[in-house]
Order: C-alpha cells, then structure tokens, then sequence
C-alpha cells in the first residue's frame, strides 16, 4: 500500500486516522500552485517511507468540515497525526526531509 489516499469525506478521513502508523496529511486545494508543488514532493516521501507512515490528501472546497474542524485557514498545510491526534501542523511547502 504505497499510494497517496485522496479523502473524499469526514467519515473517511476519521477511519483513515484509526491507526498505528503516523499519517501524513496534505490539506490542500487544486487551484493552488504551491499545493500543486507539494504532491510530488509528497510521493517521493511515501515511497521512501513505505507502510511506516500513511499519506492523506485532503481537498479543502470538497471537504470543508474536515478543514474547519482542524482550523486549516492557509494551503497547503500538512498535519501530522500519531495515534488519531494531532502532533505537528506546517503551513506552506513542505521540503520532504522536513516531513520525516
């Protein structure tokens, strides 16, 4: 399981976090060009990683709940979950050695 996984709702997004393994996840929107840098910045960092961490991506204008509840007011923003709570939150792009 290599791959990026786009979240499509709240419900989604809150099964995703119920894990063991930190979650990355990349708030952004598709009309943002910094946004746009970041996801292949963001695949890079999952190969690398592998199964040792899991990688959402979040669109704010679909899912506007999930981005309210966690206060995303600029994109991209990663956020970094451990255990289903929040650890870290960066706003802007986000060089991949600073996401491990």
């Amino acid at each position: 399981m290599n791959e990026i996984i786009e979240i499509t709702s709240a419900e989604q997004f809150e099964k995703e976090l119920n894990t063991d393994v930190p979650v990355v996840v990349d708030f952004f929107a598709t009309w943002c060009n910094p946004c746009r840098l970041q996801t292949p910045i963001l695949h890079e960092f999952k190969e690398e990683m592998g199964d040792k961490v899991k990688v959402l991506k979040v669109d704010v204008d679909q899912n506007e709940k999930v981005a309210y509840d966690y206060q995303i007011m600029s994109i991209p923003t990663i956020c970094v979950f451990k255990n289903g709570e929040l650890k870290e939150k960066t706003i802007g792009l986000t060089p991949k050695a600073n996401l491990a």
